[in-house]
Order: structure tokens, then sequence, then C-alpha cells
């Protein structure tokens, strides 16, 4: 019997929508052993594994994690010397608050050969699905992109300094800490600053709230918006309704 390479392939799945992944994901995902994937995918990219590929969700959903990230890295070391190739699936891109970057750190140690196949990522694919620019000429000359939720699970200090710019403000994983994001911005009298909350982009079941920093809290409880979602905050949310107005005009939907 010969000897497998253990190898760890780091492969970004894209926001949702099934076509919006690479060629050479999805040749990584045909060519693994073994394929830990998050919660975040969309799981018909499965059907590109092989017949003996072994599936292993490792995701998180509603709170709950099937695993922990310490014992995920072990899962990885474990099969990679078992069975060869594992491919670890990730929504977006790895890179991207994906712990992507810590998981390679990991298994290094340990000898195994690693690989990252970047994706693309949520906070630059979702606004532009809804016709979102994140840079616009006289609008906005850069972007941030800030996770919502810290390693010791609060706001990253980062949104407030983000909010004393021009910028585009792009918050993953914020829902959670709403309240405490429109109040920063209304601390910088930025109450009519426009801004978007979009929940599972670019999939058939995306659902969207556009309004202002005054108004956006009613407009979520309204529209029930939760988790998975992205929240897009700055003066080119506006281009959404005129990107809108002539896709209406162009195709008379």
């Amino acid at each position: 019997m010969s000897i497998k390479t253990p190898i760890l392939t780091v492969v970004g799945a894209g926001p949702g929508d099934e076509d919006l992944i690479t060629l050479k994901a999805i040749k990584a995902i045909e060519s693994a052993n073994v394929i830990l994937y998050d919660a975040l995918i969309n799981e018909s990219l499965l059907k590109y594994a092989s017949a003996d590929a072994e599936l292993i969700f490792v995701g998180k959903r509603r709170g709950c994690y099937a695993f922990q990230q310490e014992q995920i890295n072990e899962l990885i070391v474990s099969k990679a010397k078992e069975k060869g190739h594992v491919v670890r699936l990730k929504g977006g891109d790895p890179f991207i608050f994906g712990r992507g970057a810590e998981e390679i750190d990991y298994v290094r140690q340990f000898g195994l050969e690693t690989f990252v196949v970047p994706g693309i990522s949520s906070s630059i694919a979702v606004p532009a699905y809804q016709g979102i620019p994140l840079t616009k000429r006289g609008a906005a000359e850069s972007f941030w992109v800030i996770t919502g939720t810290t390693k010791q699970h609060k706001l990253s200090n980062d949104v407030a300094l983000a909010a004393k710019s021009t910028a585009t403000i792009v918050i993953l994983m914020g829902m959670g800490k709403l309240g405490e994001i429109v109040n920063i911005f209304s601390k910088e009298n930025k109450q009519n600053t426009p801004i978007a909350i979009i929940q599972n982009g670019t999939r058939d079941n995306e659902s969207v709230g556009i309004g202002t920093i005054q108004t956006i809290e009613k407009i979520v409880e309204e529209k029930q918006l939760a988790n998975p979602a992205i929240i897009v905050i700055g003066d080119v949310v506006k281009e959404r309704a005129i990107l809108t107005q002539v896709y209406q005009e162009v195709t008379g939907n």
C-alpha cells in the first residue's frame, strides 16, 4: 500500500451562490479524500466531491458548534495522515475572517503540505449583487472590512475609527452588535448616513433592508433580518436605488 502525503488545502467556497466558486476550488474538491466544511458554504458544492471522499460538517449553526476550533485543527491533522488530501471548505475567502491562516499555522508543525485557494469574499460580492459599489468616484475613495465580533466577543474598536472616515464600511458578523454600531455612528452625527443590511447574500433566499443609521433598527425588526448578514454603511448605498431603477427601465421588470 502506498503512503499518502498528508496535504491540507484551504478552499474559499465564495459567498453563497453556487456559481461563484473558482475552477481551482472545484478541482481541489474533486481531488479531496476528506472534506471538512462549514455552515456558510452552499452544500450543493459537495456534489463535486469524489464518491469515496469523507464529508464532515464542522460548522456552527444557531449558536452551537459542531466542533471547537482546536478540535478542527486536530481533525485536519489526523485525517490528512490517515487518508491524504484534506480540503477545508470555507465560506467566502478563507483569509478574510475565515481562520484559514490559523489552521495552516497549526498543521504545518505536523509536517503537512499546505495550499490555499482564494474565494470570492462576501464583503465584496454581496454588496455588488445588490448594485452597491464599495467605491465610486465622488462617493467613496476607500472601504473598510471589519469583523463585528472579536475573539473576546466584543465589537471591534476599528468600527469607531471607521465611523470618523468618509470610507464605505462593511461589517461582517455584526448583527448582534447593531445597536452599538448605530450608537457609534450617531455620536459622529451620521444619523442620516445610508446603511444596507443584506441577509443570505447572493442566495435565492436573500433579504435586504435599506435605511439610514437612524432608521435601520426599526427596519431590521420589521423585516426580521438576522445572521448570516453583512452591514454596509456609506453614501454608496444610495447607488443601489439608481442601479435598480436603470435595470427596471431596461428590462421592464
